[in-house]
């Protein structure tokens, strides 16, 4: 059991990451393509990962580096994880880049007290080679396993980010902490997750980050390092990747080719201007303007002047109706890891 204590100020200080981590994907992924647990959610994007890692030599040795330090039960380094990465996954692997060596050291010891590692990982607390070999797998990874899948990732966390901000808005931190149920249990004023391990984290006032992931599986995790920025990473409902295809042509039949994909665009950004939806899909600004007044009056999306421009926005109903396939960037709420189980 982990029991996350909050005060009145932590309470203040509730933030969820509005689109996907980039590492964190990849971490519970590794995670994920070690077990054949959790057929319905992951097997089709397991099927296509393992047939491309027999292909392709380059993937399947950045991935045999990956599993060396991420086991599919038990600890992980928190350094793969840094905090406030955002949603692009060069800015991660540059913060991995420029761990401190002290905090390495540390957490490569920890890992090596749990498994047995090799040697090549005595080169990451030895100097900043081993950490460019590492970032240089972490990358293509992403690149071969991940990429090609992120929009349907994007989405089913933007349509879980936007579940939660509307549960902010309508009734504030408690309602928040208690929609994370079954997940969790808020007993205020501590939230109660299931854990392979029991601990306590104390959040003294620096707040909470909750990461929606689409690879995090059945329960949260954390980081392991109580000092570091606390995080809770929790799983979001899951479209399996040839579904989301599917969803994604159904848009299309629905809407139409054009409207959905000024939809799509709309998506794609917190706001977007009539111009830049216009040069994006290369379809006329009052064929633009046409399409767009259609998705406002059937609620998809919302338009607000600043200034000059009129931005647009896509609205929760959008979002569902999006579904999955289609990247969607949701809406900011404002401004020791135990590894993702196996079971």
């Amino acid at each position: 059991m982990l029991r996350i204590h909050f005060t009145s100020h932590d309470l203040q200080n509730i933030r969820i990451a509005s689109q996907p981590d980039p590492l964190w994907e990849l971490v519970c992924s590794v995670c994920r393509l070690q077990t054949g647990q959790g057929r319905l959610d992951f097997g089709d994007w397991r099927g296509s990962a393992h047939h491309r890692l027999r292909s392709d030599p380059v993937v399947h040795r950045s991935l045999q580096l990956l599993r060396t330090l991420i086991p599919a039960a038990g600890y992980i380094p928190d350094f793969l994880t840094p905090p406030n990465t955002g949603a692009e996954l060069a800015e991660g692997l540059e913060q991995v880049r420029g761990t401190p060596r002290g905090q390495l050291n540390d957490e490569m010891m920890r890992l090596a007290e749990s498994r047995p590692i090799p040697n090549w990982t005595r080169s990451l607390g030895l100097g900043r080679v081993g950490l460019h070999s590492l970032t240089g797998a972490l990358a293509t990874y992403h690149g071969a396993l991940l990429r090609p899948y992120w929009p349907t990732i994007r989405t089913a966390v933007g349509n879980d980010v936007s579940q939660r901000a509307h549960a902010l808005l309508e009734g504030g931190t408690q309602t928040l902490l208690q929609g994370l149920h079954p997940l969790a249990r808020w007993n205020s004023p501590v939230l109660e997750v299931d854990y392979p391990v029991d601990r306590d984290l104390h959040l003294q006032g620096r707040g909470l980050l909750l990461v929606p992931s689409y690879f995090c599986w059945r329960r949260p995790t954390a980081l392991a390092d109580p000092e570091l920025p606390p995080v809770l990473v929790y799983p979001v409902p899951k479209v399996p990747i040839d579904v989301a295809r599917a969803t994604e042509n159904g848009v299309v039949r629905l809407l139409g080719r054009t409207r959905a994909a000024v939809l799509t665009e709309v998506a794609n950004r917190r706001a977007r201007t009539t111009s830049e939806v216009a040069e994006a899909v290369r379809i006329s600004l009052p064929s633009v303007s046409y399409q767009i007044s259609v998705l406002r009056d059937g609620g998809l999306v919302t338009s607000r002047r600043e200034g000059k421009y009129v931005l647009h926005a896509v609205t929760p109903l959008g979002l569902r109706l999006l579904g999955a396939g289609i990247p969607v960037a949701a809406e900011p709420l404002g401004g020791g890891r135990a590894a993702q189980p196996a079971t």
